[in-house]
């Protein structure tokens, strides 16, 4: 079976310095991030692409000795991996409470049950039997070499956070979010070519854009909204030629059928803002009649019905009013 012949493999070994499922669980996640964000692989476990095998100890509080390990194999998740190792140490704790001994063993995880089963014992440390090959010769990787290809290298996740902080004064979560994978980061640093606003490409990253492309099921690398088409939105928003919730519903998900300028599909679909205040106070004319009892409450101290007139106005207007304005001419025709 020669199907890994010409596969490279990367084989991480930590020290026992983890020390809960939580953590490894973390690590493992971190190591995922990337050998992605490298482009290394695609880091699936459940296709193998990454592998892990937990080694789990336990020992009394204040001892400096490390417990009888057991090794866990079979873990094709990391969800898995997090209940893999709870389960070992909460095994390995009543075995000891029992007064029993913990056998060195490797151990296989059932995803059925989320339990192990003991696959083969191990009375001492294996001896593979290693030799050099007479046929391969030494393979050196000078440091010169090595610091070559280590500055070739992209900027890695923690960094391009801390990057994102201090140069857009983007908030760590937001940050965070835009560097789980490296061809969202990347999109990001291309929309604020076109655009300065900063916070806004994150909210509709983070926002519409991440909640239209899991509805539709489209996965960010076949995403087709181009970077300038949504710095354009942003900025159809931002200078109040179209309302926020409008942009969203109605103009983005055109802009991922076809390759043309926002301002086009507003302007086709009728959907720039009117700051007309004659038009405006027609609309919210006719929201207030409807409600007089409303109006009432609200002179007598409802004030929080505002919200109820300015919708009927959007209603109305089909999302077109512009809900500042409206907001104002409503406080000034109900005093």
């Amino acid at each position: 079976d020669l199907n890994r012949a010409g596969t490279p493999l990367i084989e991480i070994v930590t020290e026992p310095d983890l020390y809960s499922a939580e953590e490894a669980w973390q690590y493992v996640t971190e190591i995922r991030k990337l050998v992605r964000w490298l482009n290394i692989c695609d880091g699936n476990m459940e296709e193998g692409s990454l592998r892990c095998d937990a080694n789990v100890s336990v020992r009394l509080k204040g001892e400096k000795k490390l417990g009888t390990k057991v090794e866990v194999k079979n873990l094709n998740s990391i969800r898995n991996i997090k209940k893999a190792i709870e389960f070992e140490i909460t095994r390995m704790i009543e075995e000891l409470e029992a007064g029993n001994s913990i056998k060195q063993q490797t151990r296989s995880f059932n995803a059925n049950n989320d339990t192990t089963f003991s696959i083969r014992d191990k009375e001492e440390a294996n001896d593979y039997r290693y030799f050099p090959d007479p046929d391969l010769p030494a393979f050196v990787l000078s440091k010169d070499y090595i610091n070559n290809i280590a500055a070739k290298q992209p900027v890695l996740p923690a960094a391009l956070i801390a990057q994102f902080q201090e140069v857009y004064a983007l908030s760590l979560y937001d940050a965070t979010q835009l560097c789980e994978d490296k061809l969202t980061a990347d999109y990001f640093e291309q929309v604020i070519g076109h655009t300065q606003s900063y916070k806004s490409v994150a909210n509709w990253m983070l926002g519409p854009i991440k909640q239209y492309l899991n509805e539709e099921g489209i996965g960010f690398e076949n995403m087709q909204l181009a970077p300038e088409q949504l710095a354009a939105l942003i900025q159809l928003v931002d200078t109040d030629q179209v309302n926020f919730s409008v942009a969203a519903a109605k103009i983005l998900p055109q802009l991922f059928k076809e390759k043309t300028h926002p301002l086009q599909i507003a302007e086709s679909l009728k959907l720039i803002q009117v700051s007309d205040t004659n038009e405006l106070e027609k609309w919210i004319d006719a929201a207030l009649a409807a409600m007089p009892d409303k109006v009432s409450e609200y002179k007598k101290g409802k004030k929080g019905l505002i919200g109820l007139f300015v919708g009927e106005v959007k209603k109305a207007s089909k999302g077109t009013a512009d809900p500042k304005l409206v907001t104002q001419l409503l406080q000034e025709k109900l005093k």
